[in-house]
């Protein structure tokens, strides 16, 4: 099982970086954020070098997040544009997680085929 999950990280970063086409599913959304996650608490331990790599770490990631973000939007029919609504101070964020959250669209939509 945790190979499995792993082995899909991998296969998100490396086969999706540069992709804002297509739909990603909840678990590909939420593993991708989870891994990033633990990468960011990990660096945020290392004393002066976690600085310097978090900032590569975090330019290193921003386009596999954009991307993750667009596909996951996609898969509940909205435009991955709906990203910028994040820029609004205090509830942005609030409006995309929730957006984020939902469950996708069952049948095909303008952005592919389901990924269930």
């Amino acid at each position: 099982m945790h190979r499995k999950l792993i082995d899909n990280f991998i296969n998100i970063v490396t086969r999706k970086y540069f992709r804002f086409d297509g739909r990603a599913g909840r678990t590909e959304f939420w593993l991708f954020f989870l891994a990033v996650f633990i990468v960011n608490i990990v660096l945020g331990f290392i004393p002066k070098a976690g600085g310097i790599l978090g900032l590569v770490w975090t330019l290193g990631v921003l386009l596999p997040t954009l991307g993750v973000t667009a596909r996951r939007l996609h898969d509940i029919g909205k435009s991955g544009w709906i990203q910028l609504v994040g820029l609004i101070p205090l509830i942005g964020g609030i409006i995309l997680l929730i957006l984020c959250a939902k469950p996708g669209d069952v049948a095909a939509n303008q952005y592919g085929e389901s990924v269930k």
